[in-house]
């Protein structure tokens, strides 16, 4: 219906060192899927001196590239962090799918629950999380849902740190989520569909319909990661499939960047100059690929006070 999307290149940002492979240590997570991996990185985001962190969701460990690509393991502990962001004001909030909503110290390299369950029920395996412009910060519920199973769920906690929304249920796997630039529609990556939803806001957070905005085709998986431009454009990691598409504001391929390393792409940000970059997780190697942009990335700082402290 359009024509082929635009072939981006690659190049590896920075690879996790040997030295940091855990091929032998026993994961919870490595056991329910009956694999071995030493790694398995997700969840990319910049602080404001240049650090691009993430998360190994294999072994538990929050980690810190410098800008030269540089790895430090700043804290390893019982859980399973799927998604990180960094709040404006510094506090750094992690998606984890055992535990729930995670506050990290970074200074004291420590981490404790912020939300691990709504209206007295637990939650079933956070997955990501984006803070919009106003404090309020959406996370996904994926737990272990899919197709014969589309029990996943999408939450907004206000920035009160109180309120909590349920916006969507019934989902095969909502994974990745990010609001367009006018914050009146929240995308979210359903992998196990395929595709990507679109959940109108109406003014003052009141829900609106849902649509199916982008139906992906091929891999095993489905999307992932995503991230939005200052000209709107969605960004979309394809998993197991070793692309991120990227998505005019109309649903459009404008673009699509191959990994140069493995396949299992998993999570996106904008960085480096005027942020247009854009880094890429790869899990299957433990590398962060870079792909260079003809256009400007979105400061990924929202522009609020935000949560209250807990």
């Amino acid at each position: 219906m359009y024509p082929a999307a635009e072939l981006l290149q690659t190049e590896v940002f920075a690879r996790l060192p040997e030295s940091m492979h855990l091929t032998d240590r026993p994961s919870t997570w490595l056991a329910a899927r009956h694999v071995k991996m030493h790694s398995f990185l997700e969840g990319p985001s910049f602080d404001r001196a240049g650090n691009l962190w993430c998360v190994d969701l294999a072994h538990g460990r929050i980690l810190r590239v410098d800008p030269s690509g540089n790895f430090e393991v700043i804290l390893q502990y019982d859980g399973e962090p799927n998604g990180l962001k960094i709040h404006q004001d510094g506090r750094i909030f992690v998606a984890d799918h055992l535990h729930g909503l995670m506050l990290l110290d970074p200074e004291h390299r420590t981490i404790r629950p912020y939300l691990q369950n709504v209206r007295r029920e637990g939650l079933k395996g956070l997955n990501d999380l984006f803070f919009a412009a106003n404090g309020d910060l959406y996370f996904t519920d994926q737990g272990e849902s899919a197709l014969e199973n589309p029990t996943g769920r999408v939450f907004r906690l206000r920035a009160d740190g109180q309120t909590v929304d349920l916006l969507m249920d019934g989902l095969a796997g909502p994974n990745g989520l990010v609001m367009n630039r006018a914050e009146n529609v929240l995308y979210v990556a359903i992998t196990h569909d395929n595709a990507i939803y679109a959940l109108r806001m109406e003014p003052g957070g009141a829900m609106g319909k849902v649509s199916r905005f982008i139906q992906l085709s091929g891999s095993t998986a489905g999307p992932d990661g995503m991230a939005i431009d200052d000209a709107g454009n969605l960004a979309v990691v394809h998993a197991q499939a070793g692309t991120v598409w990227v998505f005019s504001p109309i649903g459009e391929p404008l673009y699509r960047i191959r990994s140069c390393a493995g396949l299992r792409t998993t999570n996106v940000a904008y960085g480096g100059v005027n942020r247009q970059s854009l880094y890429i997780t790869e899990a299957d190697q433990g590398v962060i690929l870079r792909a260079h942009l003809p256009y400007p990335g979105k400061l990924m700082y929202s522009h609020t006070d935000g949560l209250e402290q807990r």
